[in-house]
């Protein structure tokens, strides 16, 4: 789409209504929030979540959120038929929802203030509450909307809160500030995502992600700056990330950093992230396509017999490298 072109299907009365592009195609949907606090019962998680975004804009191939990005689409199209509302959605449908996940990005504006309206920390009950499990908080489109530091903003309003960050982008340096005021009026953990140091493997894979090294230095100076920082190894991808010299490089790279943890989990595919991964795979990782595509046609998550094995193989390098037992 041309830098400066409207969305159709896009009318002025609502809600919904677009605020950038970029040249690539990508469009960014501001959105008004009614809520965007997520509980464990709605998500099926152990903690609550918030998402500034709905979608990224880095695109990583493998990225399980992009079957949340279609349950948004969803939602709204069966609330629009009920209501008989006029409703951009039907621009957004008419993209894959591999591809909408990341060239219709949704920003939640205001999100901050809509949080600290409903925020009760009674209701947290001593939970996490995660900000980033469905979306980077620090993808490029942060630079302009800052919704992520409206919402860090907000939690600075409270004591005694415990929050974590997921995030692929050393842009989680420029909120330094608020990060400090949190850690010191509750627990605050950042979470550094990465699943290899090889940069040209990672162009494979995420091409428009952060390079490896600027998230190993992102770590290194947040660490440096008193706030607890882990590496974040998700998804592990069977056959391309989980060799052991591998693994035990980023483990080497997060003990050298500072790294306060090492956490890890395998590769999940629901039906919008395998439109998108496994024909890729087939075309960047040919020998392993076949056996990919037989095991998640019929499965979300990997084997229980090689979640098992790789878990005993992440804590046997925590303990190698001195880090606690499970992150």
């Amino acid at each position: 789409m041309p830098r400066g072109a409207q969305l159709p299907l896009l009318p002025a009365e609502s809600e919904w209504r677009l605020v950038d592009e970029r040249e690539r195609g990508t469009a960014f949907i501001s959105i008004a929030s009614r809520s965007v606090l997520n509980s464990p019962a709605a998500t099926g998680m152990s903690f609550w979540s918030v998402n500034p975004y709905i979608g990224c804009e880095f695109g990583c191939t493998y990225c399980y959120a992009r079957d949340t990005h279609r349950y948004a689409v969803e939602r709204e199209s069966n609330r629009a038929e009920t209501e008989g509302a006029v409703t951009p959605m039907a621009n957004l449908a008419s993209l894959p929802p591999w591809l909408a996940f990341e060239r219709r990005i949704l920003v939640k504006r205001e999100a901050g203030a809509v949080l600290a309206r409903a925020l009760d920390p009674a209701r947290l009950a001593g939970d996490t509450l995660t900000i980033g499990t469905a979306t980077d908080p620090y993808q490029p489109a942060e630079r302009r909307f800052r919704v992520t530091r409206g919402i860090l903003e907000a939690l600075t309003a409270y004591r005694g809160l415990s929050i974590a960050i997921i995030t692929k982008s050393p842009l989680v340096l420029r909120d330094i500030d608020l990060l400090r005021r949190l850690a010191e009026r509750g627990r605050l953990r950042v979470n550094l995502s990465l699943i290899t140091l090889d940069a040209r493997l990672a162009r494979r894979l995420e091409s428009r992600t952060p390079v490896p090294g600027a998230r190993i230095r992102a770590l290194e100076r947040l660490h440096a700056a008193g706030i607890p920082t882990g590496l974040y190894i998700a998804p592990v991808l069977p056959g391309i990330t989980d060799g052991l010299p591998a693994l035990e490089r980023l483990f080497a790279a997060a003990r050298a950093a500072g790294a306060s943890y090492v956490m890890g989990s395998s590769l999940r595919l629901g039906p919008a992230a395998r439109a998108r991964f496994l024909p890729h795979l087939e075309r960047e990782f040919p020998r392993l396509a076949e056996r990919y595509g037989r095991h998640y046609a019929r499965a979300v998550a990997a084997p229980a017999r090689y979640r098992t094995a790789l878990a005993a193989r992440i804590e046997a390098l925590r303990a190698r490298y001195g880090f606690a037992p499970d992150g």
